[in-house]
């Protein structure tokens, strides 16, 4: 048996392994003949062991040797590594320095790959430590390792500064480099980092595609998203799911909803995460019809809906007034899911906005534990049906439980302020919120203070906070200023905000309409007649406007002259009625002169 010395007979040996019962025989003969003296043997037998995920005999045999080298405790902490054990990784690991053995690249490589799953950017720090006493400071596998868990800790300038220090850089540096800024919300940082890498002469790959798509979704950029895609495909890359369902949703939330339908109808494997890809964004686009067929759809495909999926389902209800099918959803989540704080919030918004502001406001009270989300969509729930008053009971319950609110808040509060008319209450929290909270106020801000001070009458102080707005005035706060003008008759302020507001030349039908109603109340026919000849210059048309009402479960349209309805001679009956009742009480409508 002697010939079984030569270490390529040892490797033709170690190689007819193919299971475990031929491995068992091959140890056998080893330890009858003592050929585990030889070499590294024994780490390659502990290697085969974890490799037919026997973990139990591996660690026996590592646990029997008297003498342990690097080799064995490779083969053993590579072993753990592998059935995703880093605990027994980090233990093996510390053993092996206390009993002085010295690690070597893969050592370390590994080890810091489980800080990477427990998070542990203490221990990882050690382990890097060490790692630079011993010389493997610029090791590119064992600094890519380090790289990866500052990336995944969100420790990003640790993780700019341990890469700039690298003297080389392959793939998978830039890789986590351009996905830990994506991940940690430095998309254009990404984009830097990309070009970066090119002029190094690196070509990416399909994670560092799939980083760039992110970015890109992240920013809007479709026309940038269509060039990563177009290069994926020119250079042969390996578009899997996830590469593919990372293309469906750049597309659908840069708009694009035709590609992210074309990407999606041509992939050969779908799973759930690619479908709550495009049932999310076609919510987000406000195709609440197709939303929920494609809910249905899915569902007849043999897929059960998760969270995502019906996350944007009660959107959709929630943008349709589908109050039926909406506590459907929330009865099918109580019982299949987590009942969680993002559920949560979007069942209470969803309920909100079907018109059931109590519903809303009771599943808020039962909730265990509410994040600052939960708080904002509450508020704004009492601010759109103008319970203004509550929305300010509720912020200031917020602020008790030490919640600091946001942006979204103040916008949400001052905006259910303004539907309530509380002026005293808006300009108060208007000036804590820049003074106490130290939060700059934006365009939406703005709108909703002129918009208060407006509705109130209050139109020449919302054109002074128009005035000190550090930024030009956006078409939405010009508007609320204009509707101000017109419903109080302040003509002298409203034919200059009038004018502005058709400077910006919006595509809004409805703007122009209250523009022409402004001027016609002037009596000023000319600027009239030049609001129409503009419309008609660009070729607007009024998209039909159109009611739903939901009965029995059903949703049931209404478009201005429409007879097609199946109840058609019913619902004029009962109009006609209406009408004579009101008739008979002298009920006159007020009408306004509008041209429009």
């Amino acid at each position: 048996m002697c010939f079984l010395t030569n270490p390529k007979h040892l490797k033709a040996l170690f190689l007819a392994a193919k299971d475990k019962r031929t491995l068992i025989k091959i140890h056998a003969l080893m330890i009858k003949t003592n050929l585990s003296a030889y070499g590294n043997s024994v780490g390659r037998i502990i290697a085969l062991y974890g490799g037919k995920n026997d973990i139990v005999s591996a660690r026996k045999l590592f646990e029997e040797l008297p003498l342990r080298g690097v080799d064995t405790y490779n083969a053993i902490i590579i072993a753990y590594s592998r059935k995703e054990s880093p605990f027994e990784v980090l233990g093996l690991y510390n053993q092996m320095i206390k009993e002085d053995v010295r690690p070597d690249s893969s050592t370390f490589t590994v080890a810091l790959k489980a800080c990477v799953s427990l998070m542990d950017l203490k221990m990882g720090k050690e382990i890097w430590r060490k790692a630079v006493e011993l010389g493997y400071g610029n090791d590119v596998f064992v600094g890519s390792s380090m790289l990866n868990l500052y990336v995944k800790c969100g420790k990003m300038n640790e993780a700019i500064v341990a890469f700039e220090k690298m003297q080389r850089k392959d793939l998978v540096c830039w890789s986590s480099m351009i996905n830990g800024l994506v991940f940690n919300g430095q998309p254009r940082e990404a984009f830097d980092a990309y070009k970066r890498m090119k002029k190094e002469g690196i070509d990416g790959d399909e994670v560092v595609m799939m980083g760039l798509i992110q970015a890109c979704a992240d920013l809007g950029d479709s026309r940038f998203g269509l060039s990563v895609h177009g290069y994926s495909i020119r250079r042969h890359l390996n578009l899997n799911v996830k590469v593919q369902t990372s293309l469906v949703d750049m597309y659908a939330k840069t708009g694009h909803l035709d590609l992210a339908s074309h990407v999606f109808k041509n992939m050969s494997r779908i799973n759930i995460v690619t479908w709550g890809a495009l049932i999310s964004g076609f919510a987000q686009n406000g195709l609440a019809g197709s939303t929920l067929e494609l809910l249905m759809e899915m569902q007849s495909c043999g897929f059960e809906p998760d969270s995502v999926s019906l996350i944007s389902a009660l959107l959709a209800c929630a943008q349709i007034g589908f109050l039926k099918l909406g506590k459907s959803i929330h009865g099918y989540t109580v019982r299949r899911f987590d009942f969680n704080q993002v559920l949560g919030t979007s069942v209470i918004d969803m309920y909100s906005k079907c018109g059931v502001p109590s519903c809303a406001r009771a599943l808020f009270d039962q909730m265990q534990s509410r994040d600052l989300i939960s708080w904002n969509v509450i508020i704004a729930s009492y601010g759109i049906h103008g319970h203004g008053e509550e929305a300010l009971s509720l912020f200031l319950q917020m602020i008790e439980t030490k919640v600091k609110p946001d942006h979204s808040t103040f916008a949400s509060l001052l905006s259910a302020l303004s539907h309530s008319g509380l002026v005293e209450e808006g300009r108060y929290w208007f000036d804590l919120m820049v003074s106490k909270y130290k939060i700059q106020p934006t365009e939406k801000h703005y709108a909703c203070m002129v918009d208060l001070l407006a509705r109130a009458g209050e139109v020449e102080e919302a054109l002074k906070i128009v005035d000190s707005m550090s930024t030009e005035p956006g078409l939405a706060v010009w508007v609320a200023l204009l509707s101000g003008c017109h419903n109080h008759k302040k003509f002298s302020i409203g034919e200059k905000v009038a004018k502005k507001v058709l400077k910006l030349n919006p595509d809004d039908l409805g703007i122009h309409a209250l523009v022409s109603n402004f001027f016609a109340m002037e009596q000023k026919w000319e600027e009239v007649a030049g609001v129409r000849k503009t419309m008609r210059k660009s070729g607007m048309k009024k998209v039909p406007g159109y009611s739903v009402v939901e009965v029995n479960g059903e949703l049931h349209a209404f478009i201005m002259e429409d007879k097609s309805h199946n109840q058609y001679k019913d619902i004029v009956y009962v109009l006609k009625k209406l009408y004579l009742e009101m008739r008979a009480i002298r009920y006159l409508p007020n009408i306004e002169l509008c041209m429009i």
